[in-house]
């Protein structure tokens, strides 16, 4: 909106000291994280008394873990903070009008009010459930259906999938004299050439809409995914696109919601990847380091770098308050949206291959889920009992059962994210 307003002040004449300023991205970019901090730590500390004294606290399973019947009562919900902290800088500091800023605000909000209806459902059972005691327990729903959650994730996908395959603002900038044959599904989108010099040479760019992602470590390291078709059925390429987008989104945000189990574990994984997807976005959105690393130029992401900063900001605030002992959990209301946003930034910025790398962590706890899960079934149907991989899933979980203090698992599975993010941003040079 301040974007918006200063542009107008600027195009009517009107000029005051410090009014350029809002033409930078670079002043816009620490605006919002500046926000986001103080929107977590000062009004995240209101919002946190208020879920409080509306006795909106968490309750706790007994699975035999140390300390988790201190945190019984620890006020939910707290991942509208995050959502607030990221919403309202974009809206004051970036501009609107291009459609990775608004895909992206529709992502949280999105997810963030499918996670928020699980809590106020988690919430209004368990109320019921002491009400009525016992024999209602046996009747619990506990949150939202799995199905409901999954069909919201998927709806979001197909949105996300099909505005970044059909808009027309969604192009990357391929060098023309290095364009000989477009591969397939790939086509040119105008005629016009743009010039810019970089080192002394002058290089023209032309806009390619195109259905590709980034291979890491291949030296040739652009895929498109029409390749993955026969060539009969290339028409149909943004089916398959689009059934990518939708998995990349669904494996994303379960996966973050699965890590949220420790004070500040996903919080602090999260702000993490935030930092990577931001330089990402930062050296795809600028020509000369696109030219120099020789990675797909991608125009229109520097508007995304404002977003990003909202997004770790209000990670990193909330972790004030989220870190051991946590004074507030983020509930599904947090996490959901945070593997969404995680998932679309990777996505628009054609770094998906690149998740396994810095979502090394979600990864992994998924994985841990699923082979607990299968090995004890697979185990309970050969020899009459279930057996275990784990001592308890997800892995963090696991940890705890070996004697580890949560807050020292947290921080080592930051310190894993972090080597992660190094690996994945090393593969834009190391090919």
């Amino acid at each position: 909106m301040f974007y918006h307003f200063f542009k107008w002040l600027t195009e009517e004449g009107f000029s005051f000291p410090g009014s350029n300023l809002w033409k930078f991205t670079t002043f816009r970019v620490l605006l919002a994280m500046l926000l986001s901090l103080v929107i977590t730590t000062v009004y995240g500390k209101k919002l946190i008394n208020f879920l409080r004294t509306k006795q909106l606290g968490e309750s706790v399973r007994d699975l035999g873990l140390a300390g988790e019947q201190q945190k019984k009562g620890t006020p939910t919900m707290g991942g509208i903070i995050i959502i607030l902290a990221i919403v309202i800088p974009t809206l004051l500091f970036a501009n609107l009008d291009k459609v990775y800023v608004r895909l992206m605000l529709l992502c949280t909000v999105w997810l963030g009010a499918i996670g928020f209806i699980d809590d106020y459902l988690k919430i209004r059972s368990k109320r019921k459930a002491q009400a009525l005691g016992a024999e209602y327990k046996k009747k619990d729903s506990d949150g939202l259906a799995g199905r409901f959650k999954i069909f919201g994730q998927v709806m979001l996908g197909i949105i996300v999938g099909a505005t970044l395959y059909f808009n027309q603002s969604v192009v990357v900038k391929r060098e023309y004299n290095k364009i000989q044959v477009l591969g397939p599904k790939e086509k040119q989108t105008d005629a016009k050439l743009d010039t810019v010099v970089i080192d002394g040479k002058i290089h023209e760019y032309v806009s390619v809409k195109t259905p590709i992602t980034t291979i890491p470590f291949v030296k040739s390291h652009e895929f498109n995914y029409a390749k993955l078709l026969p060539e009969s059925w290339r028409d149909y390429t943004y089916i398959l696109y689009i059934i990518i987008v939708i998995f990349m989104v669904t494996a994303v945000s379960n996966g973050a919601n699965i890590t949220d189990g420790l004070d500040g574990l996903a919080t602090g994984v999260s702000a993490v990847i935030g930092i990577c997807l931001g330089i990402f976005a930062y050296v795809s959105g600028n020509i000369k380091f696109a030219e120099y690393l020789n990675i797909m130029y991608i125009p229109n992401l520097s508007e995304l770098s404002i977003f990003i900063a909202a997004f770790v900001g209000a990670c990193i605030g909330f972790l004030w308050y989220n870190a051991y002992p946590a004074q507030v959990f983020m509930g599904d209301t947090g996490s959901l949206a945070l593997g969404g946003i995680i998932a679309a930034l990777a996505v628009i910025v054609r770094k998906e291959l690149l998740i396994p790398f810095f979502c090394f962590v979600f990864l992994v706890e998924n994985l841990s889920v699923v082979i607990q899960v299968t090995y004890f079934k697979y185990t309970k149907r050969k020899y009459g009992e279930g057996r275990r991989v784990f001592l308890m899933s997800p892995l963090h979980h696991h940890y705890q059962k070996k004697g580890y203090h949560e807050s020292k698992i947290a921080v080592r599975f930051w310190i894993v994210t972090i080597l992660s993010v190094v690996v994945a941003i090393v593969t834009l040079k190391l090919r």
